[in-house]
């Protein structure tokens, strides 16, 4: 017997490394902290179906990487250190393939037999699933249909060929382990059963690993656009367009279909492969790294449900970066909605064919288009496809999270009311860059200058940036949001009303605000605290944006310490090092400036960098805004009792809530506000007296500094909301309307802007004060007359007497110089 396990094992040996002159794998889940596994358990690895080349395969990657394997005890030992096994047996010949019949392996009931007999000893099973070339069928492909690896089984003859042509794009999964013990404990008596519910758990496991995987099948292009054309909605939309505009229905339904033409995508698996490729090459040429947290929330989501991957946008990077990322890590890319501008020559076909579908800025005016768009989003939905979106609509060209928009959302929303039987998950992506390769037109966009319409010539002028490192990337999932659940606190009974393609109900506004304010906020949750961040954040809080080197490493440790201290969300990642690696990597970077001095160098920020830098601190702004706020309240008072802090912070917060889209409910800020003073109180950024009062530290010491600079991140947030109130009292209630106060607040804070040497773009950009001013009539600070004029009572007085604690004296009498001018 052991001469004959000798020569097998010699024998698969040697097919292994005949098999791997060919094959090339992506692999991922093999290494142990990913498995989890426990040193003391035996281990089995199984794959689904019976397959020599799928167990070579395996084989061959348990070893490479040096995973734990199993004992001579058990009952599965096909390997001279690992063990494995198969759940069903291969049906038919050498021709004959089909969907294998669920007949359990002997292997397998010799498991399951070990572990009832030995109630004492567990054994860890990990699922591995094996992917060639990660094909869905697409309709009406024949070659596609025949060589590829599918939901189908394949039969020899077939495998051999898949291997042939997709051998060389070979993925391979482990996944987490599964208790044997756990599982068959209750059927202790009865082994038919343990059989069933281990062999159920492992082929559901299967299931739901190859949706996330392969993801639907992909319908041919052709068939997709001429089924939209057919669905009632449109053809009702058709008729209508037809009577109002007068026009031969014929005529108006092949503009529909030219609609359908424009929208639709063409995702092949092909043009994918190719990008993966060309991606790879591009991201070692440019990027550092691209590191990748909580990629197990989308793995997770993908098995069952529909995703939405709502990312933040910063760069039309984002597009690429993100399918990428799920490529690699074994998901399916998403469906992505992209603007009709970059549907241009050459690179609009390519968008399209990996997985780009394209969308007009604005069709509220035009019901056929706007019926033939959503009734693409609804097949996408009702079909399991994935989908991404950026509910922000635009690049940030500030480095903060924008204002989502409602239209995708409730498009999304609308089409689960429709049919809500495939669950509709989003998962909420921060992807953090170090150094945004758009971030010179960004500031040239702020000043004023008129962005720029994407073209191939433009492509090709940025194409000569590749030669720069834009340092690295950071692509962090963060908590998934079931949208039923969403649904559920808005409106509890929706599951028992029907809903068509056009109805609308009251409550549909309140559900779109709610998700919208939720993904935001997640995202920032999911934030990737990086070094530029941390130097960009000290550096810009400084008066003339120069520091002495040591004091500068200092205050970005203690300031990271902050973050640890109380995190904000445990989706968020801080940089890896201190202080003093991060400011040799800023250098390196070239972001900013050493002056040699004898006492000690001098850092600081010069030219366009020092507004460049304003983007990179805004990424993680809302990160310290809480904690900011409150010792910012001791800019003009040397003391102030516990109470009056937490009132003053809490009147505050659902404006910085707001614009900043922190995670924290309204009604639980308070406690939020108490444990970051018992912070501050422990870090000695504030003083504990007697009578409940606390004070900030002695002027002079290294206390004080730091929380001067920290009081200085959210400062010019707050000094925008008393511009506006200042405004709003020199002309007195029912003077102006919500538009004349904006236009005001926007250029008394560009004349502060230049008087005081700001060098943040978005001190007056008009969105963050119409924000503020919506957010007052929201809260009920603000009302409105029947001329759409501005009214207040005497309470605005009073919080605006209280915001001049967070004011110097030179800018409290510069926005008084202007606001006590005569209208």
């Amino acid at each position: 017997m052991r001469l004959y396990r000798g020569i097998r094992s010699l024998i698969l040996s040697l097919f292994r490394k005949i098999l791997f002159l060919w094959v090339r794998t992506d692999v991922s889940g093999n290494t142990l902290q990913a498995l989890g596994l426990d040193p003391e358990k035996p281990v089995c690895y199984v794959l689904q179906f019976s397959s020599l080349s799928s167990r070579l395969v395996l084989e061959q990657e348990v070893i490479r990487a040096r995973l734990p394997g199993g004992t001579n005890a058990l009952p599965v030992k096909n390997a001279p250190s690992h063990s494995f096994f198969f759940l069903y047996k291969r049906i038919g010949g050498l021709f004959r393939g089909g969907r294998q019949k669920p007949v359990p392996t002997r292997e397998f009931t010799d498991l399951v037999t070990f572990g009832l007999e030995h109630p004492e000893q567990d054994v860890q099973i990990v699922p591995v699933s094996l992917f060639w070339g990660r094909s869905p069928d697409k309709e009406k492909s024949l070659v596609k249909l025949v060589l590829s690896d599918t939901w189908s089984v394949a039969g020899r003859l077939q495998k051999f060929l898949i291997i042939l042509v997709h051998g060389r794009n070979t993925y391979v999964q482990f996944n987490q382990p599964v208790s044997l013990k756990q599982v068959i404990d209750e059927y202790r008596d009865n082994e038919q059963k343990a059989n069933r519910k281990l062999a159920r758990i492992l082929r559901t496991h299967f299931r739901r690993v190859r949706q996330a995987v392969l993801g639907p099948d992909l319908s041919h292009r052709r068939t997709l656009v001429g089924g939209l054309i057919r669905t009632q909605a449109v053809k009702e939309a058709i008729r209508e367009t037809a009577a109002q505009t007068d026009t031969p229905p014929e005529k108006v339904r092949l503009k529909a279909y030219k609609y359908a033409d424009e929208i639709a995508a063409s995702m092949s698996i092909v043009t994918i492969r190719f990008m993966e490729l060309v991606l790879a090459w591009l991201w070692n040429r440019i990027y550092k790294g691209i590191a990748v947290n909580n990629i197990q929330v989308a793995k997770e989501a993908a098995q069952d449900s529909a995703v939405v991957y709502v990312p933040c946008h910063r760069s039309h990077i984002d597009y690429l970066l993100l399918s990428y990322v799920l490529y690699k890590n074994g998901l399916m890319p998403p469906h992505i909605a992209a603007g009709i501008n970059l549907n241009m020559p050459i690179v609009g076909p390519i968008l399209r064919r990996g997985g780009a579908f394209f969308m007009r800025r604005s069709f509220r005016d035009n019901p056929l288009y706007a019926t033939v768009f959503n009734e693409y989003m609804h097949v996408m939905f009702t079909r399991g496809y994935s989908v991404e979106y950026f509910v922000e609509g635009g690049r940030s060209r500030t480095g903060r999270m924008l204002p989502p928009r409602p239209g995708m959302l409730s498009m999304t929303i609308r089409s689960f009311l429709r049919d809500h039987r495939k669950p509709i998950v989003f998962v909420p992506v921060y992807i953090g860059y170090e150094k945004v390769m758009e971030g010179r037109s960004y500031l040239g966009e702020l000043r004023g200058k008129k962005k720029q319409k994407e073209s191939v010539l433009g492509l090709a002028r940025t194409a000569r940036k590749l030669t720069n490192s834009f340092g690295r990337v950071a692509v962090n999932f963060g908590k998934p949001i079931v949208l039923a659940d969403v649904l559920d606190e808005v409106h509890d009974s929706w599951r028992q009303e029907a809903y068509d393609a056009e109805y609308r109900p009251a409550w549909l506004n309140s559900a779109v605000d709610n998700l919208a304010q939720r993904v935001a906020s997640t995202i920032n949750a999911s934030v990737a605290v990086n070094p530029i961040g941390m130097a960009a954040t000290v550096l810009l809080g400084t008066e003339r944006m120069a520091m002495d080197e040591g004091q500068l490493i200092r205050l970005m440790d203690n300031y990271a310490d902050l973050l640890r201290s109380y995190p904000y969300a445990e989706t968020v990642t801080l940089p890896e090092g201190d202080g003093k690696d991060w400011l040799a990597y800023c250098e390196a970077m070239g972001l900013v400036t050493r002056q040699p001095q004898k006492l000690g160098d001098i850092i600081g920020l010069e030219g366009s960098n020092a507004i460049l830098m304003t983007y990179y601190r805004n990424n993680i702004q809302h990160l310290f805004a809480l904690p900011a706020l409150i010792v910012s309240l001791f800019e003009n008072k040397s003391s102030l009792r516990r109470d009056k802090i937490v009132f003053l912070v809490s009147v505050a917060y659902p404006y910085l809530q707001s614009e900043l889209f922190l995670q924290y409910p309204q009604g639980d800020v308070d406690g939020v506000i108490n444990q970051w003073i018992d912070v501050l109180l422990e870090k000695g950024l504030l003083l504990a007296l007697d009578d409940d009062r606390l004070s900030r530290p002695e002027d002079g010491t290294e206390a004080m500094l730091r929380a001067r600079i920290l009081s200085r991140f959210v400062i010019q947030t707050l000094e925008r909301y008393h511009i506006t109130l200042g405004i709003l009292r020199k002309y007195g209630s029912g003077a102006l309307t919500a538009a004349e106060l904006e236009e005001q607040s926007t250029l008394l804070a560009e004349r502060m802007s230049i008087l005081f040497g700001l060098n943040a773009p978005e001190f007056f950009d008009k969105t963050l004060f119409r924000s503020f001013i919506a957010n007052m009539q929201k809260n009920g600070v603000l009302t409105t007359d029947n001329n759409d004029r501005l009214c207040y009572g005497e309470g605005l007085d009073e919080v605006a007497e209280d915001a001049r604690l967070v004011l110097s004296v030179e800018k409290r009498q510069a926005i008084q110089q202007v606001t006590m001018m005569d209208a």
